[in-house]
């Protein structure tokens, strides 16, 4: 990080980063995914052409380029977008405070509840879980995912500390636990199973969480792609992977069989998602 940065954060070398193509794109030369010269109104423009309705910082570890996001986000902000950071939550209270008035939504990695681990890592758990807290605070819309390793962070005990952990700040911020896979220059542990995915979200539920959700193996964890009314059990959005199949929020974001409120950040109605096509960047030409 530049000693000359008025706040610091810091990213962590993981090696089985699973979107290292970008991630690493200015260190590694495997990568496929330059970088790309473009602006703050570039990229606004980009998204709403897309159809886009957030606009989110992330690989490499947004922090460490909060003064860009912010300039984005400002335009962001003013085309009508919300605006959002995916991050491994490295940063200090200052660098939050920077971002807070121009970040809708921040979504943490939790990689480990073992500080060992982190150290591995380059970094330290106590720095995620102030910052876990901080963004809670601020009402910063808050969701938290961890990648489960076989032999690194799938143990009973780890899990249920780690889920404890999140239910102490508030049983309704999201837990998010996903598979892993050998990627990038980690291959050495097995695939992450569903049923391992569901053991986790079981011992998050017996910590108090109400909000859990398995991903990235559509169709085979159950019903934990889906959002459920904390009250009445209701379906509310029924998921397969990264699809939408079914949208039952009010306008108000409540169930609407038991009208209780459920907490995040929803569209008045459902438009729909950009599925039908990738998307490939086209920035304007300069002369």
């Amino acid at each position: 990080v530049d000693e000359e940065h008025n706040y610091l954060a810091g990213f962590f070398l993981v090696s089985n980063c699973q979107n290292w193509v970008t991630s690493q794109a200015l260190r590694d030369p495997a990568a496929v995914s330059p970088p790309l010269q473009t602006t703050p109104k570039d990229l606004v423009r980009m998204a709403l052409a897309q159809g886009g309705e957030i606009m989110v910082s992330t690989y490499n570890e947004p922090l460490i380029t909060s003064e860009w996001a912010v300039e984005v986000f400002k335009e962001a902000r003013a085309a009508g977008l919300m605006t959002g950071y995916v991050s491994n939550g490295n940063g200090t209270p200052r660098v939050l405070e920077y971002i807070r008035p121009w970040v809708d939504l921040y979504k943490v990695d939790l990689k480990s509840f073992d500080d060992r681990h982190y150290r591995q890592l380059g970094g330290r758990l106590q720095p995620i879980l102030d910052t876990i807290r901080r963004l809670y605070e601020m009402e910063t819309w808050l969701e938290v995912l961890t990648l489960l390793v076989p032999g690194f962070n799938d143990s009973d005990d780890e899990l249920a500390r780690l889920t404890e952990f999140i239910a102490g700040v508030s049983q309704e911020i999201p837990w998010h636990v996903t598979a892993f896979h050998k990627d990038y220059k980690m291959t050495g542990p097995e695939n992450t199973r569903a049923e391992d995915l569901i053991r986790a979200a079981e011992i998050g539920r017996r910590a108090g969480l109400r909000f859990i959700y398995a991903g990235n193996l559509p169709g085979q964890v159950g019903d934990l792609e889906n959002t459920y009314c904390p009250a009445c059990r209701e379906l509310l959005v029924e998921r397969f992977g990264y699809h939408i199949r079914k949208y039952r929020l009010t306008s108000g974001g409540a169930c609407p069989s038991c009208r209780r409120s459920v907490p995040g950040r929803w569209a008045e109605s459902f438009r729909g998602q950009i599925t039908d096509r990738p998307f490939v960047p086209r920035l304007p030409r300069r002369t």
